[in-house]
């Protein structure tokens, strides 16, 4: 590997990395294998790929192609070096809307291309589910189709010609009339024309083998596109010229409901004489039951397109008239559209989890039929599924006869496995004997290789061998992959993980509190990797500021993945390429509601850095801002924080305490509230009580309490004004006799310094990976709410990152306290609160824009939709952005996170506020995003609670 290394690095302008991380992020993609590579080569043109190529050609290793890493079938892993194309060979090279062609590299991501072509009323016809991340390179390797290949096709059909490098480094042009064919191709073809026009189902999604039918003269002879769905074995792309296809100017959808999946499937064949433009089928096992869809027990996704809405929409009604169906709805909005296309888009994450939590994977993802004989094959495939004692949730390409499937594989045991096998090669036999193909659009791979003979036969199988002699007579390129394939259940990514529990301090209750199946929930699909997110989006801000594979969720599952393997990552928890890959997460809680499959990286961090240091010296920013609540408390009880305040304004001394906090010296040091929300609480006049009014407790965050109180003191005031009765929670710990005791003797020294106890989330604590002194902080919390525990009070929490750790990380600490499940279903946000214990209050008439951000944990924990119904209600306008603000608790505090902390919030929150006019409302509810606001761009913003109570001052 070192001499390999070395002759790489002189031979390769781009990175070469042969480090643990680097191979590490590659070992999988979205499939059930794992393969851990040598090292990994990122080239910058087709030079370097050729320069690569010769070192290893010399060294007889392997070369993989990868692009995006979503490939479900194991082709995008091997053993040797990777390529990896999404850094620098990721260019769209030039868009002619005249020709309606593109010339793209092989990195572009499909979203960066229909994204260039939309302004000229053009895209790219196919779009698979992925588009978001993955890269036409890898399009055009698994020859992808995606929802809308009933009107535009496969990539195949979108190809025009191929810049490809040879494993022995010739330069190649495919195109039509034996373009560019390596020599010995066009004898091989021409040699068995008549297996070559006899051999081959006919169907729209036969993705399975090498196209080598696309070679015969009545197809045109076309080189390119018989290169497509070679799976990176035949040549290495290095450029592509691909046709575009008019875009609709309208598109209407048109849902229809069925009784079961076996009748949508029948009738979706009877539906394409309609012209639609897709038509995509999901079963109520994969919809959630909020889901606003017609009712029934499976769905068709039918689009239409015109060229005015009412054309659209017009096709989309007579749809709906031609189907026999239970129910049917017909959506124009945009949005509406959007919000379906999600649930059928984040269907191949959600299908990893079956309805009782139990985890399903991939292996037979996409084989395809006849469209006329899908109903027919999904009642077979479901009662084979039965004969097995397996589950799966079908979904995918109705219209095309494509199925795609999670099946609850045991894939941990032998015996598991053996039944994969035995399952995987009676369902190969029935997909043949309905005329179909084993892939209809995610490729062979080491998924259905090894089964190709049952649907080709062994002499075309010998064909195909033969074929990848002529173009790789060496075998370099990404070997055991569609021909002499590695049996289908060798390499699987699951045989390297302990089959014992691991001791954790979380209780992982939605995985058995079991931290591998946790981990494993990351199966690759890669939404995290998306370079922008639309709507009220965050996952995965890191990601998107550093563009790196290891800040992205799915990076940081591989290292924690191999963490646990202990083959590559060997030290275990101490390992310092998972602490420097978790470092620069936010801990937003993002991937908690945007990953598909519920990956909770904060989480996994907290459990992470709590074993890491366990024993061994903290980061400086773990005593400084960890430990904030009890510094805060210390002076206020002190009665210091105008000095403190004074002493910071002092540049010297500010400096000193950032180095010594472990601080990012950019920062400026906040200012501390000389008079502390419970101080204002205990001074004010108290109203009196409205009779009737239901009782509420409001909490008494760190922030809140120690940095704007202004916020407490505004929610008061709304939530008297709303008829409740407002509470703090206790401070003393009542005993059994009924008498006060404080809880401080109990706590540390410093504690008893501090006076009366108070409530805390523990969240500075669970961040920086203090698990043990979080739990004592909960517990004692606990100890001081229980008595309203006992009467069900409800608790209102100010601050989005508290009320989402009690919501969360309450629970599931604590996981075996059940104060800590009563406590975390009383918690409610200042919306909630009103709308629940107030339904009949109506806020003061604003009747302004209001421009933000919905807090990071807000949109992953909480909701906002009482918040939206809130300010509508308020009158105040327009919708917040979504991301995440970039200072996130302590992460925008910490040295060495501000350029990333300031990128995060260059994303959505600076811009959407810079471009906000002067009346426009500035909303934050959480402390950091005020602080982000107020540090970079020096704006003031507000929590919604001040904005009311501004309203009701003013009358």
């Amino acid at each position: 590997m070192g001499e390999l290394e070395t002759e790489l690095r002189a031979a390769v302008r781009g990175e070469v990395g042969f480090d643990v991380t680097s191979r590490a992020l590659t070992t999988m993609d979205a499939s059930n294998y794992r393969r851990v590579p040598l090292g990994v080569v990122a080239p910058m043109d087709a030079d370097d790929i050729a320069a690569a190529l010769a070192v290893c050609r010399d060294h007889r290793v392997p070369v993989v192609a990868r692009g995006g890493g979503t490939s479900i079938a194991g082709q995008a892993t091997g053993t040797g070096v990777v390529l990896d194309f999404t850094r620098h060979m990721d260019r769209l090279v030039s868009l002619d809307p005249e020709t309606r062609t593109a010339v793209v590299q092989p990195g572009l991501v499909l979203d960066r291309l229909q994204e260039a072509a939309a302004p000229h009323g053009l895209r790219f016809g196919p779009d698979p589910a992925t588009h978001s991340r993955c890269t036409l390179g890898g399009m055009i390797g698994n020859n992808s189709c995606g929802a809308h290949s009933v009107a535009w096709g496969t990539t195949a059909d979108s190809v025009r010609e191929l810049d490809v490098l040879s494993a022995r480094g010739e330069r190649l042009r495919l195109g039509r009339d034996w373009a560019g064919a390596p020599d010995g191709l066009r004898a091989l073809v021409e040699g068995d024309l008549a297996r070559l026009r006899t051999g081959f189902p006919e169907l729209p999604r036969r993705i399975s083998g090498y196209a080598l039918d696309a070679l015969l003269p009545e197809h045109g002879a076309d080189v390119a596109r018989s290169f497509c769905g070679s799976e990176g074995t035949l040549g290495i792309l290095t450029e592509a010229v691909v046709r575009l296809v008019p875009a609709p100017r309208a598109r209407t959808l048109a849902v229809l409901a069925y009784a079961d999946e076996s009748a949508a499937a029948e009738a979706a064949a009877g539906l394409l004489p309609l012209g639609p433009l897709t038509v995509e089928g999901m079963a109520a096992d994969l919809v959630p039951a909020s889901a606003a869809l017609p009712r029934g027990g499976a769905w068709l996704f039918v689009e239409t397109g015109g060229e005015s809405e009412g054309e659209a929409r017009a096709r989309a009604e007579a749809i709906v008239r031609a189907a026999d169906v239970v129910d049917a709805a017909v959506v124009t909005d945009p949005a509406g559209q959007r919000a379906l296309w999600r649930l059928r888009e984040d269907a191949s994450g959600t299908a990893t989890r079956m309805p009782d939590g139990t985890e399903a994977w991939p292996g037979w993802e996409d084989c395809a039929v006849p469209p006329a004989r899908l109903g027919a094959y999904l009642r077979e495939f479901r009662a084979l599924l039965a004969g097995h004692g397996l589950r799966g949730a079908p979904y995918g390409h109705f219209g095309d006869g494509c199925i795609h499937v999670r099946i609850d594989f045991d894939l941990l045991t032998e015996r598991g496995v053996g039944r994969f096998r035995r399952f995987s090669e009676e369902l190969a036999d029935l997909v043949v004997a309905h005329g179909g193909s084993l892939s209809g659009e995610h490729g062979d791979g080491q998924a259905r290789a090894e089964l190709l003979p049952r649907m080709y036969g062994e002499e075309t199988v010998r064909l195909f061998e033969r074929a990848k002699a002529v173009w790789d007579p060496d075998d370099l390129l990404n070997p055991g992959m569609l021909v002499r394939p590695a049996p289908l259940d060798a390499n699987l990514r699951f045989a390297v993980l302990p089959r014992e529990p691991v001791d954790v301090a979380f209780g992982y209750p939605a995985d058995g509190g079991d931290f591998a199946a946790a981990v494993r929930r990351c199966v690759g699909v890669a939404k995290c990797r998306t370079t922008s997110v639309g709507g009220p989006g965050v996952m995965c801000p890191s990601f998107r500021a550093t563009g790196a594979e290891e800040h992205s969720t799915r990076g940081r599952a591989r290292l924690l993945h191999e963490m646990l393997a202990g083959e590559l990552v060997t030290d275990g928890w101490r390992s310092g390429e998972v602490r420097d890959a978790l470092d620069l997460c936010l801990s937003c809680k993002g991937c908690r509601s945007d990953c598909p499959v519920g990956v909770d990286m904060a989480t996994y961090k907290a459990e992470f850095l709590h074993h890491h240091y366990a024993g061994r010296r903290r980061p400086a920013a773990h005593h400084s801002m960890g430990r904030l609540p009890r510094w805060l408390r210390l002076v206020d009880r002190t009665r210091t924080a105008a000095l403190v305040n004074s002493l910071a304004s002092v540049r010297p001394l500010a400096w000193l305490a950032k180095r010594l906090g472990g601080i990012a010296p950019e920062r400026r040091l906040p200012r501390l509230a000389t008079r502390t929300f419970s101080r204002w609480w205990e001074g004010r006049e108290k109203p009196a009580a409205p009779a009737g009014g239901e009782l509420v407790v409001l909490w008494p965050d760190t922030f809140t309490e120690h940095l704007s109180p202004s916020v407490g003191q505004a929610a008061v005031r709304v939530l008297e004004a709303a008829g409740l009765r407002v509470a703090l929670p206790p401070t003393v710990r009542m005993t059994p006799s009924g008498r006060g005791e404080g809880v401080a003797v109990a706590m540390d020294p410093l504690s008893v310094l501090c006076g009366r106890q108070r409530v805390c989330c523990g969240l500075t604590y669970v961040s920086t990976g203090q698990l043990d002194r979080a739990r004592a902080v909960l517990r004692r919390t606990l100890d001081l709410m229980e008595p309203l525990l006992e009467r069900d009070t409800p608790v209102v929490v100010l601050e989005p990152s508290c009320a989402a750790s009690l919501r969360t990380d309450l629970p599931e600490l604590l996981h075996d306290d059940p104060r800590a499940h009563r406590l975390a279903g009383r918690v409610l946000t200042f919306a909630e609160a009103l709308e629940r214990y107030a339904p009949g209050w109506v806020p003061p008439r604003i009747g302004r824009p209001a421009v933000g951000q919905t807090h990071c944990h807000q949109h992953a924990v909480l909701g906002d939709a009482p918040d939206r119904r809130l300010r509508e209600a308020a009158g105040l306008t327009g919708g917040l952005s979504g991301g995440c603000c970039g200072l996130a608790g302590n992460f925008g505090f910490e040295k060495g996170h501000y350029d990333v902390s300031v990128a995060c919030a260059e994303e959505q929150l600076l811009p959407a506020v810079r471009d906000a006019g002067e009346d426009a409302v500035v909303l934050a509810d959480g402390y950091s995003c005020r602080t982000q606001l107020e540090q970079l761009a020096g704006v003031r913003g507000r929590h919604l609670a001040e904005i009311l109570a501004e309203a009701l001052e003013q009358g």
